[in-house]
């Protein structure tokens, strides 16, 4: 049977008010439990909420070019709370307001996803494998090896190039051991990540059309984040046990 996504109804517009990035930009000047506690109303009111309905609004489009990413709005919205056990710096809120959407299979692990955030000074768009576990990272890499024309092509079609910034990848400084330093793939081997981002004004959010922006960039990204997606659900398989010599 075809999977099929019922969207809950939305109590709010699928993009933000002026008071959205307001509440952002003063989060960033007064980012406290004492300023943010009394103000938690407005924060779900004009950020959370029409978060959630941006999200629904772009994951019914998914089921179109990327099922297997599809999962309810709840699951995809980033808490706006900051994880401070081990960072020095012990701000207790995000100064934006972001979802994930993670293939399915995958939710546990980083893999190759869709993801755009707003603040108030940008909103980002983003698609690919930013941070890859040690196991994926190998995977990709050595997918590389044979696959480099083909991902290239996908990272370099026209259509992606004018809707993405330049890809830089977080890229080692030197080739990873194990792989031949004069292979013509070496410059995305080196890459740490993998994958496209967009920067906008943080008006875009502002405007009705703005599930439509994340969709048709999530569209253009599609092949990419699928072609990573490849080798780390090949590198998660269990492998065959192996009995009196024989597979």
């Amino acid at each position: 049977m075809p999977r099929t996504f019922k969207s809950a109804p939305d109590a709010a517009v699928p993009y933000l008010r002026p008071e959205g990035l307001t509440f952002l930009r003063n989060l960033a000047r007064h980012n406290d439990r004492e300023w943010f506690t009394p103000r938690k109303a407005t924060f779900e009111a004009e950020l959370k909420e029409p978060m959630l309905a941006i999200v629904r609004k772009v994951t019914e489009a998914m089921l179109d070019f990327a099922p297997d990413h599809v999962r309810p709005a709840e699951k995809s919205l980033f808490r706006i709370y900051r994880d401070t056990r081990f960072s020095a710096d012990k701000r207790p809120y995000k100064t934006h307001v972001a979802a994930w959407w993670s293939h399915q299979g995958l939710q546990k692990t980083s893999g190759a996803g869709y993801y755009f955030h707003i603040s108030a000074k940008e909103v980002v768009i983003a698609a690919g494998a930013y941070m890859p576990e040690k196991e994926q990272l190998a995977a990709i890499r050595h997918w590389l090896l044979e696959n480099h024309q083909a991902f290239r092509k996908m990272l370099q079609a026209a259509p992606v190039r004018k809707a993405f910034q330049e890809f830089e990848g977080n890229a080692l400084t030197r080739p990873p051991k194990g792989f031949p330093a004069e292979h013509p793939a070496m410059d995305l081997i080196r890459c740490r990540q993998w994958g496209l981002s967009a920067t906008l004004s943080p008006d875009v959010a502002l405007d009705a059309k703005f599930p439509s922006t994340i969709i048709r960039h999530f569209k253009l990204a599609a092949p990419a984040v699928d072609a990573l997606n490849t080798p780390i659900a090949a590198a998660l398989k269990p492998k065959k046990k192996v009995l009196f010599g024989l597979s």
